[in-house]
C-alpha cells in the first residue's frame, strides 16, 4: 500500500483574544495550512520539486520547518542544547536539498513533534522573555511569534504553487 500523507484539521485562530492567544492561535493555524497542503499527497509527491529551477518541495519546506520550529522555540528561547535535525554549517540548506522520498512520513512526524515540543517549550515563558542572539543582540519572545507567523506564511504560500503544480488544488 502507498502512504499518503494524513488529513489534518485546522482550527481557527481566535477572533477575539489577547496578544498571546492571537499570536498562538495565527501559528497555530499556520502549522495546520502547511499540513493541510500535504495531506492526501504520496511521500513521491511530496518530494517532487514542482517548480523548476526551485529546489523547493512539499517535503523540503516541512523539514525547513521542523527546523526553525526547533531553533527558535527550543534551541534559544528554551535553551535546550538540540542540534538542527537537517541543517548544519557545513550543510545549511540540507532540509531542501536531501529530501528523500522514502522519509517522508517520518518528516511530517517529526515536524508535528517539534511543533508541539516548540509549544510546550515556551508555554511558561513571557512574551517579553529575551534571547540574547550573537548577530542580532537581544530579541524578544514576541518576536520570535511574529517572525514564525511570516514564516510560515511565506511558505503557506510556496505550499499553495506547489501543491496546485503536483494535483491541480487549490485554496486554503
Amino acid at each position: 500500500m502507498v502512504w499518503t500523507a494524513p488529513p489534518v484539521t485546522r482550527a481557527d485562530e481566535p477572533f477575539v483574544a489577547g496578544e498571546r492567544a492571537m499570536l498562538e492561535g495565527f501559528l497555530d493555524w499556520h502549522r495546520g495550512t502547511l499540513l493541510h497542503k500535504c495531506a492526501g499527497l504520496t511521500a513521491e509527491q511530496l518530494a517532487e520539486r514542482a517548480l523548476p529551477p526551485s529546489k523547493l518541495s512539499l517535503l523540503g519546506l516541512v523539514r525547513h520547518l521542523t527546523d526553525v520550529e526547533r531553533t527558535w522555540f527550543r534551541r534559544r528561547f528554551a535553551g535546550e542544547p538540540i542540534p538542527s535535525l537537517y541543517s548544519s554549517p557545513e550543510k545549511p540548506d540540507a532540509a531542501f536539498d536531501e529530501v528523500d522520498p522514502a522519509r517522508a512520513e517520518e518528516d511530517l512526524a517529526a515536524l508535528v513533534a517539534e511543533q508541539e515540543a516548540a509549544r510546550k517549550a515556551v508555554a511558561g515563558l513571557s512574551l517579553d522573555a529575551i534571547f540574547d542572539s550573537p548577530r542580532w543582540g537581544p530579541m524578544c519572545l514576541r518576536w520570535a511569534y511574529v517572525h514564525m507567523n511570516g514564516e510560515y506564511a511565506r511558505h503557506n504560500g510556496h505550499a499553495d504553487m506547489l501543491r496546485e503544480r503536483i494535483d491541480g488544488s487549490t485554496g486554503t
